[in-house]
């Protein structure tokens, strides 16, 4: 039987993305063409428009005792309210087969099965991902239509970052947000584990970190740390979900939490103009030496450049973290260090990234470390500017991939996901060039924004989430979705020139499609006014 099919592939030679974003348009025959909301949209995609839907049934089993089959029950059960089986007669199934890029996957359904092919554990998992959006109702029944889906990622690293030195966040809410980046086919966490607010990692060799520079958060709001355990718990539940863990401690700014432990290492806070201004616009009292800060000011602290026990404490912290932390990144701060003359500020990125290099990791560094000439030539730079460079940011990104190392994309005003969305958002801040919307967060390039580097160049794309005024999981799940969506296209689908779903008039009408799944995974995400969202 011959059906009628819709391709959409890499190459867009037939740009007919209403087939995957449109809602349900109608056939000349008079048939309709049901909507498939696909976020981030795949490589290529083919739909089987007259064939027969596989319909999920109570019975219906999943074969395979994989980390992908039990996502898929999983979901089904949320969307369902019925767990599919996990039986090696499954009507539905994985299957590991050599060849293809990494963490991809092929997808076939047809009415009488579903088909997930992959290379590696990763891929079958994105696959159950992509099933599981896939998954909608005809009238009283759940189907899965007829489709073919070859797929893989774009960029190697695809990032969230969390802040957990502003606001303190629980291992629960951290897990609950690695499962909501991992469905979106993200593969690290980076975690900010210490600011001028507090430091949160427990370490055997430094104790009094977590002892006396825990305990608050932004405004006063309570603190917390982690226990080496429960970092440990973090980083074998990101695995489960194929992501790594990118702890961050940040240095040689954002450390006035340090000199509440060691006072010896820290400066006297530097008090600008620009600090006083913080302070007056969003209240709470000036840094104070040897006081706990729970304001939102930066650039006002720094470790002592020439003082041989900040290198002793940096061996210290990087070797104990080393050993907790299994991915290959150990990320170094750098941003923002005001308070830290430019010639201290060279030197000291120097020495820092060579301990974390000499420790078997690769640094990464703010893009700022890229003014420092003689960083360790494998350090990974993020860069933070706007998608229009300023003020030379980005010469400094350019640093990197001189070096020989890659870039981590992460422009603030695009998908900084605690800006907000619009002047009446409760939440966030402004500071990234005003509010940004879900479109802006979607409508930017990673490979226009800096003049010079190209995808070779790009490592990944990170969608940041600072916590100054996120301080719950509601909190984060309203700054973070719908816009987390737009970094995940951004970083695993085809560029815009490759794909004619990469517009936001389809990324708007996918996403839409999503609203009934994040429902029925508790997500508390904002009903954007940009958005027409499915209620089915």
């Amino acid at each position: 039987m011959n059906h009628r099919r819709r391709w959409i592939t890499l190459a867009g030679a037939i740009a007919l993305a209403v087939v995957v974003a449109g809602c349900a348009p109608a056939h000349p025959n008079g048939e309709s063409v049901p909507r498939i909301a696909l976020v981030p949209a795949p490589a290529a995609l083919t739909v089987e428009e007259a064939a027969p839907a596989f319909r999920v049934e109570p019975t219906t089993a999943i074969a395979g005792d994989t980390d992908a089959a039990t996502a898929l029950a999983a979901i089904v059960a949320a969307r369902t309210g019925v767990a599919p089986a996990i039986d090696s007669d499954g009507a539905v199934s994985f299957r590991r087969e050599a060849g293809g890029a990494a963490e991809s996957y092929t997808l076939t359904v047809d009415a009488a099965s579903v088909t997930v092919v992959a290379p590696d554990d990763a891929g079958l998992f994105y696959g159950a991902q992509t099933l599981g959006q896939l998954l909608t109702r005809d009238g009283d029944d759940w189907v899965i239509p007829a489709v073919t889906i070859q797929d893989a990622p774009r960029f190697a690293y695809r990032g969230v970052m969390l802040d957990v030195a502003r606001h303190f966040h629980s291992v629960d809410t951290v897990k609950a947000y690695i499962d909501r980046a991992a469905a979106l086919k993200m593969n690290a966490l980076h975690l900010h584990l210490t600011d001028d607010q507090a430091w949160r990692l427990q370490l055997d060799s430094r104790p009094r970190l977590t002892e006396v520079a825990s305990g608050i958060s932004v405004g006063g709001d309570p603190g917390g740390f982690y226990t080496k355990d429960d970092y440990r718990e973090i980083v074998a539940y990101a695995a489960s979900r194929h992501m790594i863990v990118v702890p961050e401690i940040d240095v040689p700014g954002h450390t006035h939490a340090v000199g509440l432990a060691y006072p010896e290492l820290v400066e006297p806070p530097v008090l600008s103009d620009h600090i006083r201004e913080i302070a007056r616009d969003y209240g709470g009292e000036l840094p104070t030496a040897g006081v706990p800060y729970d304001g939102m000011a930066v650039g006002f602290s720094s470790l002592k450049i020439h003082d041989e026990a900040t290198y002793d404490f940096l061996a210290d912290v990087f070797g104990e973290l080393t050993a907790l932390t299994p991915g290959p990144y150990l990320h170094v701060g750098g941003d923002e260090a005001l308070g830290t003359s430019p010639e201290d500020f060279a030197e000291f990125m120097t020495r820092a990234t060579a301990i974390v290099a000499d420790l078997g990791k690769i640094p990464v560094a703010w893009h700022e470390a890229g003014a420092a000439a003689d960083i360790a030539d494998t350090t990974i730079g993020q860069y933070w500017g706007f998608t229009t460079p300023t003020n030379g940011m980005d010469d400094r990104a350019r640093a990197f991939v001189s070096n020989g190392a890659q870039l981590i994309l992460s422009p603030s005003d695009a998908i900084y996901l605690d800006m907000k969305y619009d002047e009446s958002s409760p939440l966030g801040l402004t500071w990234a060039n005003g509010p940004t919307s879900v479109e802006r967060a979607y409508s930017w390039e990673p490979g226009a924004v800096i003049d010079g580097i190209e995808d070779a160049d790009i490592l990944g794309v990170e969608a940041p989430m600072w916590t100054e005024t996120i301080a719950t999981l509601e909190d984060i799940d309203t700054m973070a979705f719908p816009r987390i969506a737009a970094a995940a296209e951004a970083a695993w689908s085809p560029a815009p020139a490759d794909s004619p779903l990469r517009t936001w008039e389809s990324f708007r009408d996918r996403v839409g499609g999503l609203a009934p799944l994040w429902t029925s995974q508790g997500i508390d995400f904002f009903r954007s006014p940009e958005i027409e969202w499915s209620d089915r």
